[in-house]
């Protein structure tokens, strides 16, 4: 798994510096792994800006501004939550694009609604904002690290779509 992260943010790096995108990230379940993935890539300086590990609903709601309402009424794990968290990123951190990453890595915390690896992604860029539900399997690290992948991947080909015949 690790070289396929690695391989991953090669690949989403030089998208992203294909189409001149800044990218920053919001992660909550992944406690900052993405950002660790992508900081691995040799001149991620040059595409990757940051992130916010918004770990808590109150640095959701006071750094990337989801709103109280929303995280009572539907939860920090779910598709409202990650559409602000995306948002809130791209302006705090004055990227191109951003990814958003909020779920349940285990082994507790889970419902029959949201169980265990349920995990809801967005992306958002200059022409495209997306999101995507998620149920992995396995140990918290491996619901974290399959929710890394499917994000790199989830923007790697938005940019890639995007790029046009020549990109």
């Amino acid at each position: 798994m690790e070289e396929t992260l690695r391989v991953l943010a090669l690949r989403l790096g030089e998208a992203l510096s294909a189409r001149g995108w800044l990218l920053g990230c919001a992660e909550s379940c992944t406690g900052g792994l993405l950002s660790s993935v992508l900081t691995d890539a040799p001149g991620a300086s040059a595409w990757f800006a940051g992130a916010v590990v918004a770990y808590a609903n109150g640095v959701k709601r006071d750094v990337l501004g989801v709103s109280q309402a929303v995280l009572d009424a539907k939860g920090a794990v779910s598709r409202e939550s990650v559409l602000a968290m995306t948002r809130g990123a791209r302006g705090v951190l004055r990227v191109d694009a951003a990814i958003a990453i909020s779920g349940v890595a285990g082994p507790s915390g889970g419902t029959p609604q949201k169980p265990v690896g349920t995990v809801w992604m967005a992306w958002e860029g200059p022409d495209f904002t997306d999101v995507q539900r998620f149920q992995f399997a396995g140990d918290r690290l491996a619901v974290k690290r399959l929710a890394v992948a499917a994000a790199m991947e989830g923007l790697l080909a938005r940019a890639l779509q995007t790029a046009g015949p020549e990109g």
